[in-house]
């Protein structure tokens, strides 16, 4: 994959955490991830108990150092990002997750992309992740045409039940 990326591997991990899904696959990363996590790996590589990790996030602050941080770690890391940001309420990794799959469907995103860009094997379990904002909604709806065309009849009774060849109804 061009540009910037982070390669999802699932393997057994000391800190607990796991990628559901079984297959590897590289998740393209914006533009305003690329900064932030530079300004982590320069604080990461001056910690010599973490610059080796191969693992994502890493305790820099607290022992082990060089662990991977284990799942609590993170939720309450983007949670106290929450509070600094001002948010009305506390927010989670999952919530994000959320947030990405319904952004990127607001944005003009496939279901198929958000599949793919989740990980997920199957489009009923990307489903849950949509959450439409109503502004898209309205304008969904407003897409419709104001004289839209009727269907056309059969007949003047209208279509009626179809009938199989051996007569019952279809």
């Amino acid at each position: 994959m061009a540009r910037a990326h982070l390669h999802v591997v699932r393997r057994d991990n000391v800190n607990g955490a796991w990628a559901k899904s079984r297959r590897q696959r590289a998740v393209p990363l914006d533009f305003l991830v690329v900064p932030a996590f530079d300004g982590y790996e320069f604080e990461r590589l001056a910690v010599p108990r973490a610059a080796n990790s191969d693992f994502l996030l890493v305790n820099l602050f607290r022992e082990p150092v060089g662990a991977p941080m284990p799942p609590d770690a993170i939720n309450a890391m983007v949670t106290a990002a929450g509070r600094r940001a001002g948010l009305d309420r506390p927010v989670t990794p999952h919530q994000l997750r959320h947030a990405f799959g319904s952004n990127l469907v607001d944005a003009g995103g496939t279901i198929d992309e958000v599949q793919e860009l989740l990980g997920h094997a199957s489009l009923s379990s990307t489903e849950v992740y949509i959450h439409p904002d109503p502004g898209r909604l309205r304008t969904a709806v407003d897409r419709v045409p104001a004289r839209p065309s009727l269907p056309r009849r059969c007949d003047e009774r209208g279509p009626g039940p179809r009938r199989r060849t051996d007569g019952g109804a279809v």
